[in-house]
Formats: structure tokens, sequence, C-alpha cells
């Protein structure tokens, strides 16, 4: 009897002790996040199309990052599409700028490079620099990695807040997803086909139209490992608001750092 209550005690005291030893790194995982997004906000903006003869003038299109000197923004290639397509129709290609005391203001923004096969874009803007976000190191990405990202759901039917979600990398996979039947095997996974295959982030969590562009970060560093890409979808385009899939994809953060590259040599 006595050796067995030796034995609790012990256990006792070692379950103490785990348990003083773990919580601060707890508290301080709970910390991080709300200051890293208070930290993203302003390096998180909105891009879309400026015409005055439109109402609203500002059609919102997607989510898109600062880099580089502060003056450079990262997005989807598709988001910016129209700008591409000499749609006469779609306006000026701007990126909308909160300002601190409600001045928002929006600025032109000029295609740099466009990155068809990883879907990505570079844009620079004229003006002050904004802050810029830290771009993690190539292939940094792991699978259970706690990520989070910051974009616009729904663009402006929920206001041009940045709104943040989390999850964790569930899996490494291929570009060309497996399709239930060849009709939702659409043309930019036929497009992927041919160009060759590469990895892609997928992640535990649900992104929405409007999320396209924005950064994955990593929940405790900051550091940017991808790019909000897509969602699965479990029938049509419209199922991704009624009936989301909990799965979405982002783009590796190797593909922007070459973008980068590419341009910092012209």
């Amino acid at each position: 009897m006595r050796a067995l209550a030796a034995l609790k005690g012990a256990a006792s005291r070692y379950l103490v002790g785990l348990a003083i030893v773990m919580a601060p790194s707890m508290s301080s995982a709970a910390d991080t996040l709300p200051s890293l997004i208070a930290k993203f906000k302003p390096s998180v903006l909105a891009v879309g199309f400026y015409k005055e003869t439109q109402s609203p003038r500002f059609g919102f299109s997607g989510t898109g990052f600062i880099v580089g000197d502060g003056n450079l923004l990262v997005t989807n290639a598709h988001v910016i599409a129209r700008a591409t397509k000499d749609d006469a129709d779609a306006g000026s290609l701007v990126v909308y700028t909160p300002g601190a005391s409600g001045q928002d203001s929006m600025r032109s923004l000029e295609v740099i490079e466009i990155d068809k096969a990883h879907d990505l874009a570079l844009l620079r803007f004229e003006g002050s620099a904004l802050p810029v976000l830290t771009l993690g190191a190539a292939q940094a990405a792991r699978e259970g990695q706690m990520v989070a990202f910051i974009g616009f759901p729904l663009g402006s039917n929920l206001g041009l807040s940045p709104v943040t979600h989390r999850g964790i990398v569930s899996a490494i996979t291929t570009v060309a997803l497996p399709s239930p039947s060849a009709r939702q095997l659409d043309s930019r996974a036929i497009k992927a086909l041919k160009d060759g295959a590469f990895d892609l982030l997928q992640l535990d969590a649900t992104a929405y139209p409007g999320n396209s562009g924005g950064p994955v970060f990593d929940a405790e560093t900051g550091a940017v490992v991808g790019v909000i890409n897509m969602v699965a979808l479990k029938g049509t385009r419209e199922s991704a608001l009624t009936h989301p899939s909990g799965i979405s994809y982002a783009i590796p953060v190797e593909h922007v750092l070459r973008l980068l590259a590419r341009n910092e040599r012209k």
C-alpha cells in the first residue's frame, strides 16, 4: 500500500510539473495569432477594378498582399484576368487602401508579370510604401503545420475588412486534383496537366470567393508559406457558398520567391 501511495504521489508531482512546463508555451501560442493578425492587416488589401460610370465604382475582384520594397503586390493571376484580356468594360486595375481616419484611397496597379502556370501575378503601385509581409523559405511548409490566412471572403458583400481563418496544412498534393467525373475537370486543371503538375498546399480550412490571392502564413512565426488559390467544390461554383467542402488550396511560397527573383534581375 505504501508503495502504491508513493507511486501515486510521484505521478501527481510529475503531472503538476508537466502542466507548469507546458502552460507558458500554450499561452504564448494563443497570444501569437492575434498579434500577427494586427500586424498583417495593413499589408493585405482588396484588388479590383475602378470605373466612374459603374455603381459601385470599385468592383472587387480578390485579395493581394504587399511584398518586396513595399510597392509590390502579389495576387492570383485569375483575380486580374480582365486586365490581361483588354476588357474595355473592366475599368482601371486598382488596389483599395483603407485610411486610418476613414480616408480610403485607391492606387492604380501596373502589371509586372503574370505567371499563369502557377496562377500568380506581380503588380506595382506608386506612392508611399506599405508594410511588407515576410516570405518563408522555399518548401518550408509541412503537413500538420498550423496556418492562418487573411482575405476578403465574399468581397464587398461583407464589407472590405480583412477576415482571418485558421487550420492546418492537411496535405501537400498536386495541382491536377482528382475529379469525380470528367465534367468537373475544368479548363484550369486540364491546362495544369499539359503544363506539368506541381505541389499545392491542401488546407483543412474554408476559403470563399474573394479569398483568392490572400497570404497563408505560419500561425506562430508569421512567415508566408503560400497564396490562397482555390477551393474543392462539392458541385457547382455556387456550392462553395451553400455547401463549402472545408478544403482549400494554396500555391506554395517558393513560386512567389521565384517570381520576385526574376523581376529583381530585370
